[in-house]
């Protein structure tokens, strides 16, 4: 008996629509995290892009439970001394609410190359509108 190793060529890549509005971030972050990179599917294999296409819509009603819309702080380098930028999550949230999924999802995946690869397969936009009719994203609830 041997074990096969699948390519990104031999498995299909779906695209998903998921309505953020009234979720949890982190909740909604976790499945997406698990969607894009492929841990869904019988074939996964930890080498190789085999995630399917998310497509969130309506980020900018997301929740964040607790405090956390005023204690959860990012932050950001120059790299220069005194470069250190830091902003709320609310101030964010106004404005650029793609980047809270971003970057919850972002540091859900391992931290290398395929990372890199498997985060292009986010798709986030504020409102109800998005550009992918075309690939006819399959809505699911998550």
């Amino acid at each position: 008996m041997t074990t096969h190793s699948y390519t990104n060529k031999e498995v299909e890549q779906k695209w998903y629509l998921v309505d953020a509005k009234g979720k949890v971030l982190g909740r909604l972050a976790t499945e997406i995290a698990t969607i894009i990179r492929g841990k869904n599917k019988p074939q996964y294999s930890p080498n190789a892009d085999l995630g399917d296409f998310v497509v969130v819509i309506n980020i900018d009603k997301v929740k964040l439970t607790g405090s956390k819309l005023i204690n959860k702080i990012y932050y950001k380098y120059s790299g220069y001394p005194g470069g250190l930028k830091e902003k709320t999550a609310k101030e964010v949230l106004e404005k650029d609410p793609a980047y809270i999924l971003y970057h919850a999802v972002k540091g859900m995946l391992p931290k290398n190359k395929l990372a890199r690869q498997v985060i292009k397969k986010l798709k986030v936009y504020a409102g109800e509108e998005h550009p992918h009719f075309a690939q006819q994203p399959e809505k699911i609830d998550i």
